[in-house]
């Protein structure tokens, strides 16, 4: 067999990299070592940037986006007793989309199979061969110009490119839930308390995605339903708001880690997404950068200059990276802190919610920088 692009990886990095192509008439084919339904139903994140949303459109998968996605123009910074709204659309024009990466998925899926172009599920690449441009997968192999290596931080492709890893490993993570219920404010909440940090998030006027800081490695049994729904009013209680609960559909515990692979590409393997960097979850930059990344990725392909791609993506990368860094380490409690440290947190959040090109920056960077 042979192809011009081999994806690795069925998520939205590689779902979106192939739809992308496959408008430039350039042959792909995909492999995912999960089962179609596992990749429409893990629960990921759900803000996209701007740009981010606008590509979805443009590549002819946002008819469900444009009616279900929910356009918020600001976010909420709660502390010391207040809630602040940063107005993005006033401040740099452009808002965020809610919209859950399981269903960019989904639409990228449906795309990708009314165009009966090859998307090969529980297929696991055993290896890559970034020199030859060979795919190995059980029973048989590809042959690829190019190959894209899409399959995440544990896939086999990360670990074909000899990059310098920088890393940073934090002390805590996230107790997220999916609650049916409907979300009882209107736009994203992001709490500094001194009980820990909390986020009231959501994926439709109808389910509710809420956070809350617990050590990184968390037994999520410690946390009957009761508990999680008591801990998120004591770190979001305001005078004259109510947090309405509901029955918990999943919850779970996420370890939070930054890490970035330099290059992200090696002869004819490029890496794009996890595979490449890991940012917390805090900046909401996640599947924003993976889909960057492919953007830049498919405008390479098809118009030269792959020699380039990695210097490209690791600008906005590092421009990311120091944002979730920033949002992470100003609202979370930090362990082993002490009130010195509370104090200078406070004094970031009062200066982010008083000064307009504070909240500015704030706001550029949270709905996605255009130009880097």
């Amino acid at each position: 067999m042979r192809t011009q692009v081999g994806i690795v990886g069925a998520g939205p990095a590689g779902l979106t990299l192939a739809r992308l192509l496959e408008l430039q008439g350039i042959e792909t084919v995909v492999f995912e070592a999960r089962s179609r339904e596992y990749c429409e139903h893990r629960i990921r994140a759900g803000v996209l940037e701007h740009r981010v949303a606008e590509l979805l459109r443009e590549a002819g998968v946002g008819a469900r986006l444009a009616a279900e996605g929910i356009s918020h123009g600001g976010i909420h910074l709660q502390f010391d007793g207040g809630r602040h709204h940063i107005p993005m659309q006033e401040l740099v024009g452009r808002g965020i989309v809610i919209y859950g990466q399981t269903e960019v998925v989904k639409d990228l899926i449906d795309a990708r199979l009314a165009s009966g172009l090859p998307l090969h599920f529980e297929t696991a690449v055993e290896s890559v061969d970034a020199t030859a441009g060979v795919i190995r997968y059980p029973g048989g192999e590809l042959q690829c110009d190019v190959i894209a290596g899409c399959d995440g931080f544990h896939g086999v492709c990360r670990q074909a490119v000899p990059a310098e890893a920088f890393e940073r490993e934090y002390p805590f993570g996230w107790l997220g839930i999916l609650a049916q219920v409907a979300p009882s404010m209107d736009e994203l909440v992001y709490a500094h308390h001194e009980r820990g940090f909390a986020l009231l998030s959501l994926r439709s006027p109808q389910l509710s995605r809420y956070y809350v800081q617990v050590a990184h490695d968390e037994d999520v049994a410690e946390w009957p339903d009761e508990r999680v729904w008591e801990e998120l009013r004591a770190r979001t209680a305001l005078d004259g708001w109510e947090l309405h609960d509901g029955p918990i559909i999943e919850k779970g515990v996420t370890g939070m880690r930054s890490y970035v692979g330099e290059p992200m590409q090696h002869e004819r393997l490029y890496l794009a997404g996890d595979a490449a960097h890991i940012v917390p979850p805090t900046g909401a930059k996640g599947l924003n950068l993976a889909i960057n990344d492919v953007r830049i990725l498919a405008e390479a392909i098809a118009g030269g200059g792959l020699e380039h791609y990695s210097r490209e993506c690791l600008r906005r990368v590092w421009r990311a990276e120091h944002f979730s860094w920033w949002m992470t380490t100003t609202l979370h409690k930090l362990p082993g802190g002490d009130p010195f440290d509370e104090r200078l947190q406070l004094s970031q959040l009062r200066y982010v919610t008083t000064s307009e090109p504070a909240a500015r920056s704030l706001a550029e960077n949270y709905t996605g920088i255009e130009a880097i």
